[in-house]
């Protein structure tokens, strides 16, 4: 398996976004509380995140081909359920993991992408546009509001109950993980 600084170094070859960029950065360190939260390897879980996107602009930010890119990017560098649920992580791809970890891992992975998404957009409607302002209450309103965020799909931050947290455990770990890389991330 690749190191964290191996895959910095990989994704900024393939994505040239910043904000993408720092999108992903957001992922990894909510998968990585995530897997922390239950058991897993953390190191992995982060690097799933982190790694999520490297594909989008190999494809031509084609969402029927986003994820698939990754199968090649990819392939040896992360363990195949790793892959997989990288590759199934956008619905448009018709791609289906094939194991039972790959599954877990995909809820994992869609449920941290959006909430990433989610505390973001949250953060910057706050009057400081920073991370360290938003609460609890204020994700569990903005999710509740169909208005706000519409990019965020509520179902798939919902799939973290698969997992075994509420939504509120959920935004308590996102909020913390991001809190910790706000400075990086600019909020």
């Amino acid at each position: 398996m690749v190191s964290r600084d191996k895959a910095l170094r990989l994704l900024s070859t393939y994505l040239k976004d910043e904000k993408m960029v720092k999108h992903c950065l957001a992922v990894g360190v909510i998968m990585r509380a995530l897997a922390q939260r239950l058991g897993e390897d953390p190191d992995l879980w982060e690097l799933i995140g982190l790694l999520h996107d490297i594909d989008y602009d190999y494809v031509g930010r084609d969402m029927n081909r986003h994820g698939l890119g990754a199968l090649e990017i990819l392939s040896g560098v992360l363990p195949r359920d790793a892959v997989e649920a990288i590759a199934s992580h956008n619905e448009h791809n018709g791609y289906k993991p094939s194991s039972e970890a790959a599954v877990r891992l995909s809820h994992a992975l869609r449920a941290s992408d959006h909430l990433a998404g989610l505390i973001v957009a949250t953060a910057l409607v706050m009057p400081s546009k920073k991370i360290a302002e938003v609460r609890v209450e204020t994700l569990t309103r903005k999710f509740k509001s169909k208005d706000f965020a519409r990019g965020v799909d509520r179902n798939r931050v919902r799939e973290v109950e698969k997992l075994g947290l509420t939504l509120e455990e959920f935004f308590n770990l996102g909020l913390a993980a991001l809190s910790g890389i706000a400075t990086e991330l600019g909020l």
